[in-house]
């Protein structure tokens, strides 16, 4: 049985990704056909976080003193971000906020550790439900994990529901802080795999910050300036998560700085630009290695996240699949209209309105749980 919703096809999806960067949100209206998959974005917007919140962020990646406290203080902070963007939101689409059903929020992945049965997306979801007097729908990785699952990723689910074709097999590429793919058949039912590949932008993203001070390669450009180092990106490669078969995931637990240190040792004479490049080859190449095993029949690979507007990682993606002999062509899901940056807010959304409907969440094909869950938590406004 459905909640009471004032609208019931209003949803507002918040996603805060493994980038540290900020929060992309949506304003979505699903359609009330319940055989249709439709969904119009009626607003976007994007909320950057400061220099300060990124930095705690960062902190909370690794054990620290006081960590609690610290990260309680970091979830409130978050939550005012959150309202920020929900307001944002509202606005632009001249909505009030008793019409929405429901927001739906990832929060922000501190540890990932489906291994010890837990994953910790530190967030307030009950602040931004007082904040914005909208019901707020919240942990949506938790049950996964508890019935098995990985936790992650969660979007192929939504990948399949949206851009499925009857007609082409396809991969939709999220490149975030984490990539991961999602393999679509070309029926709504068909089986879908996914899994996270490795690195997408937050190896990179470190390795500009020291260097140029800069928050990413806008474009691509100071990678595209130096070379790639083959034994470099060998040594890179050279990791066990990347051999390992699906279910599976990953993030900054295990692809960090000290991970990047540990793999530099006996290259202290490389230049920035070409360790950036080669960075930049290791989200390529392991991208295309996954394709290659898992959807070499796929005529189309859609990027979204924000390696989609690295136009130099794009190009490497292309010729590391056309390494390994295939022809799909690289678009960004701007092609399937939807902007990169709006895809994974808007899957939140979708998983806040199967919250609502009472729909299973998650693929149990993909995550390893032992069947299919509703996901999330709901937080009364």
């Amino acid at each position: 049985m459905s909640l009471p919703c004032s609208d019931n096809s209003l949803f507002i999806g918040l996603m805060s990704g493994t980038s540290l960067d900020g929060v992309d949100g949506v304003l979505a209206a699903f359609s009330s056909d319940p055989s249709q998959e439709a969904i119009d974005t009626l607003a976007a917007a994007y909320v950057p976080f400061t220099t300060e919140l990124q930095r705690d962020l960062m902190a909370l990646q690794s054990a620290g003193n006081n960590e609690i406290h610290r990260e309680a203080l970091v979830a409130n902070i978050l939550a005012h971000c959150y309202a920020d963007c929900v307001n944002q939101l509202l606005a632009q689409a001249n909505i009030a906020a008793d019409r929405v059903c429901a927001i739906g929020v990832h929060g922000q992945t501190i540890r990932h550790q489906p291994a010890f049965g837990y994953t910790r997306q530190t967030n307030n979801p009950a602040l931004l439900a007082e904040l914005t007097g909208v019901d707020v729908i919240a942990d949506f990785r938790g049950r996964d994990i508890a019935a098995g699952g990985q936790g992650a990723p969660l979007v192929p689910a939504f990948h399949q529901a949206l851009f499925a074709d009857e007609n082409e097999s396809r991969v939709v590429i999220n490149i975030g802080g984490i990539s991961n793919i999602s393999v679509l058949g070309n029926e709504k039912a068909a089986h879908v795999i996914g899994f996270d590949t490795g690195p997408g932008n937050a190896l990179m993203d470190t390795w500009i910050a020291r260097h140029l001070n800069k928050k990413y390669d806008a474009e691509g450009t100071w990678a595209a300036s130096g070379e790639i180092i083959p034994r470099l990106l060998a040594a890179l490669q050279d990791e066990p998560f990347f051999a390992l078969p699906p279910p599976k995931s990953t993030g900054r637990d295990l692809f960090n700085p000290a991970w990047l240190a540990d793999k530099l040792v006996g290259f202290s004479e490389a230049k920035p630009a070409d360790v950036q490049a080669t960075l930049a080859a290791l989200t390529a190449t392991t991208l295309a290695d996954a394709i290659a095993k898992y959807a070499n029949s796929a005529k189309t690979a859609y990027v979204c996240g924000g390696g989609a507007y690295n136009t130099y990682l794009m190009r490497k993606l292309q010729q590391a699949l056309a390494d390994h002999g295939l022809s799909a062509a690289v678009e960004s899901t701007s092609a399937l209209g939807i902007p990169p940056n709006n895809v994974e807010a808007l899957a939140f959304a979708w998983l806040a309105h199967r919250f609502i409907e009472r729909k299973p969440g998650n693929l149990p094909t993909v995550t390893g749980a032992k069947g299919s869950r509703i996901l999330g938590a709901l937080y009364p406004s």
